[in-house]
């Protein structure tokens, strides 16, 4: 009578299985997907339409993004401020860098006089590169 050996049945597996690294990979993929957008913009904002797409982009750090909603609340660069101390970080700014570029984001509903205020702190402080930020409207 021929016996037969365990050793067969104890054999390791040397391969790795993919197929939880998979599931992690499109996990994670989806969630950058959907949290992208939402890390851009600090403030939900509707623009209001029109305005070209500028056709040299600047670099980053030659930008200050002033955001306005309805309200009348004010961030600088993502950072929640009321209008004298966005005044007092312009003017950081503005002396670190002289060409300094400051886009004011307001949305379609923000009263007039919030936008003017903010214009008006930054021209009074030799502050003179800015740009009113619309949509985008493709022509048709």
């Amino acid at each position: 009578m021929r016996r037969f050996s365990q050793k067969n049945s104890l054999v390791t597996l040397s391969e790795i299985n993919i197929v939880p690294l998979m599931d992690l990979t499109f996990v994670l993929l989806i969630i950058f997907v959907i949290t992208t957008p939402l890390l851009e913009q600090s403030m939900k904002l509707d623009l209001p339409s029109g305005g070209e797409v500028d056709p040299e982009p600047l670099r980053p750090d030659d930008v200050a993004t002033i955001e306005i909603d309805p309200a009348g609340n004010m961030r600088l660069d993502k950072k929640p401020l009321n209008l004298e101390q966005i005044k007092d970080a312009l003017n950081l700014m503005h002396a670190q860098k002289k060409d300094l570029v400051i886009h004011i984001r307001g949305d379609e509903n923000t009263p007039y006089k919030h936008i003017a205020a903010v214009v008006d702190v930054c021209q009074k402080n030799g502050m003179t590169s800015l740009s009113l930020q619309t949509e985008f409207e493709p022509k048709q």
